[in-house]
């Protein structure tokens, strides 16, 4: 049961949700009105809550969930088209790094939908379970941009004839292919995906807080090693695909058609 010091954040105008349970920290993002996608608010509350989980001696494992269906639906397209994806851009790369390199092993719980933007979390996430028939896109080609930012955990876990596949085609692919492919670690049937999800993060609450943080940092060695080599310069190159007149243009057409 939690205790009473972590009773679950439940500010009402707060996009993202903490609550400490068994020495898991669950992380809930809540921002349905834009399918939670990666806004400012919604980043820099998941990044101050990751944090919060990092410094808790209690806090075994991380838990990011979605209170709906749609776990993430990328960048926040409103907000790119009017203020542009500079400073966006370096922040999602910074929130794939605080996951990698966090700690305690962060595990991500997919039930739906998953865009884009959003597939860098479960990429980047050390442990991911996605319902059989959730689905994911790398969707960022279909509107002139690429899988820029994201590329640095998406490409790290995924089959490279996969990752090919999914970046240039841009088309859905379900849990099932997600698991095959190797960006998620198990795909399960939704009426599952719960007791999954708490097995897992019960066995890893189990573990010992220095044997968790150093076998983390050996697993993610090579990944933490990429993003910093190569972060700077997808920043860089999603800003001036969000920039060009052509995603500027897809974009809005998009926009104006409703998500």
């Amino acid at each position: 049961m939690p205790d009473e010091t972590d009773a679950p954040d439940q500010s009402s105008s707060a996009l993202v949700h903490y609550a400490v349970s068994d020495a898991v920290a669950t992380i809930t993002l809540d921002s349905p009105a834009n399918r939670n996608a990666l806004s400012r608010q919604l980043v820099t509350e998941l990044f101050g809550h990751l944090e919060r989980a990092g410094a808790d001696d209690d806090v075994r494992a991380v838990l990011v969930e979605s209170s709906g269906k749609v776990f993430c639906s990328g960048a926040d397209l409103s907000e790119a088209t009017t203020e542009g994806m500079e400073v966006g851009a370096r922040r999602i790369v910074d929130l794939q790094r605080l996951i990698v390199t966090l700690d305690k092993p962060v595990v991500t719980k997919n039930l739906g939908a998953v865009r884009a933007g959003g597939i860098g979390i479960v990429a980047a996430a050390d442990i991911a379970v996605s319902a059989d028939d959730a689905t994911f896109a790398l969707t960022e080609v279909k509107l002139g941009l690429a899988a820029a930012i994201i590329s640095l955990t998406v490409h790290q876990r995924m089959h490279p004839r996969a990752a090919a596949l999914t970046t240039l085609g841009g088309e859905v692919f379900t849990g099932v292919e997600a698991a095959a492919y190797g960006l998620v670690t198990k795909a399960v049937p939704a009426d599952r995906l719960d007791d999954e999800v708490a097995a897992i993060c019960a066995s890893l609450a189990t573990g010992a807080a220095q044997g968790l943080r150093e076998s983390k940092r050996i697993l993610n060695r090579d990944l933490v090693a990429r993003i910093d080599a190569l972060g700077d310069e997808m920043a860089t190159t999603s800003a001036r695909l969000f920039a060009s007149d052509e995603a500027r243009e897809a974009m809005t057409a998009f926009l104006s058609r409703g998500r």
